[in-house]
């Protein structure tokens, strides 16, 4: 009965912490076992989150690496002097209705473009009346730029290669110019980049980052708004004086695409770090509705009082929202896109209205809390948005939202 006794007290002893201050060697194995648990534990969540952090990261660089498959191989077949139709050739190519589809696309295209080479050639536009050519971009040959990648697709090459020597040769961007931040963005940036991704000549993306180096103090605003016009040679960022010192919503939202891309191909990020903080910004603000009005404030980076619409100085930021999460392979790295667009698509949805009595579908726009019947041509992209956009959606939702781009694409 004493052992026994003596066992327990001893048994319960370990639980005084008196006990350990007569054994210090005990103490300090207590002490000892405790701080390795808390390791063992830590390291395992460390573990954890490195290890799911390296899944997202090898991710996303599978998909670039897939990318890139792609614009190899296009590149081996422009290489052994295929033209398009044989690049993209599918079963049903061979349908007859849809190959004389194609050559009338080419036919079009070949008569566009000989007159521009005619009358126009390294100018910015082509006046087809007068025959002269005019630089309303500031002289960088936007038409050309712009249609590089049009003749690479086509197998243009001769056509192709001549547009490629006034590229090496002749674009000059240090020019005195007030150029358009987002003009110049979609049209001689974007142009530059996907001539370089299908035939992977460098002059390409060496004209593309001389270009961006010019637009980018545009983004050294107090917010990181963008202003919307800068001079190529001297810099001196400012926005339009009819905007009353605001910036454009689609004018500042509307360069996703081309800047991640170049950061992309350089292997340098402070074009994308520019452009992406432009849309942490604006979700900062984000209205519920998904609505933001035309003019936004550069200094506060918050939504001025202006016209909400899918129209002129608006439209476009919505479709870029929808580009940058199919650009970045609908990672999580790129989830808050696909979710603000998904918040505006709702708010699209309370301007849909009928025309009466003949029934037509058309998004209106919006001033404070009346709504305008009016639906300007540049709002007729939202059905191809729609559509594109469906895809993400569950299968219920996906049918809804492409059922509205063709309501108000055709539908009565």
């Amino acid at each position: 009965m004493g052992k026994k006794s003596s066992s327990n007290s001893t048994s319960l002893s370990v639980f005084n912490p008196k006990y350990y201050f007569k054994k210090p060697q005990q103490l300090v194995l207590v002490i000892f076992g405790f701080i390795s648990l808390v390791l063992l534990v830590s390291d395992r969540q460390n573990l954890t989150r490195d290890h799911q952090e390296e899944v997202l990261r090898l991710n996303e660089e599978l998909a670039q690496l897939k990318l890139q498959l792609e614009d190899f191989n296009v590149k081996v077949q422009w290489s052994a002097g295929l033209d398009s139709a044989d690049i993209s050739k599918d079963d049903d190519d061979d349908d007859p209705v849809s190959v004389e589809r194609r050559e009338k696309v080419k036919e079009a295209m070949l008569h566009a473009w000989t007159s521009y080479e005619k009358y126009a050639w390294g100018h910015d536009e082509l006046q087809p009346q007068t025959k002269n050519g005019v630089d309303s971009f500031g002289g960088l040959g936007a038409t050309l730029v712009d249609s590089l990648d049009t003749l690479f697709i086509m197998g243009l090459h001769e056509q192709f290669q001549r547009a490629k020597e006034w590229v090496a040769n002749s674009l000059d961007f240090n020019k005195d110019y007030e150029a358009s931040v987002f003009e110049t963005t979609i049209r001689v940036v974007g142009g530059l980049l996907s001539t370089y991704d299908l035939s992977g000549d460098k002059i390409f993306l060496e004209k593309a980052k001389d270009i961006a180096d010019r637009l980018l103090p545009a983004w050294n605003s107090p917010s990181g708004i963008p202003y919307n016009r800068i001079n190529l040679a001297r810099g001196g960022a400012h926005n339009f004086g009819w905007t009353g010192g605001n910036s454009i919503l689609a004018d500042s939202g509307t360069e996703q695409l081309e800047f991640i891309a170049l950061s992309q191909r350089t292997k340098d990020p402070k074009y994308q770090e520019k452009v992406e903080k432009v849309v942490k910004e604006l979700q900062k603000t984000f209205p519920a509705d998904g609505l933001l009005p035309i003019y936004i404030n550069p200094r506060s980076g918050t939504a001025a009082y202006s016209t909400i619409t899918f129209g002129a100085m608006g439209d476009s930021f919505y479709e870029y929202l929808l580009k940058v999460w199919i650009q970045g392979n609908k990672t999580e790295a790129v989830k808050h896109y696909r979710e603000m667009w998904e918040t505006s698509m709702k708010g699209l949805q309370s301007l849909v209205r009928k025309t009466t009595p003949s029934s037509f579908t058309y998004i209106c726009e919006k001033n404070g809390n009346f709504l305008s019947d009016k639906m300007d041509e540049l709002a007729c992209f939202a059905p191809g948005m729609l559509a594109l956009g469906s895809k993400g959606y569950g299968s219920g939702e996906a049918e809804e939202v492409l059922s509205l781009a063709e309501e108000v694409l055709i539908k009565k």
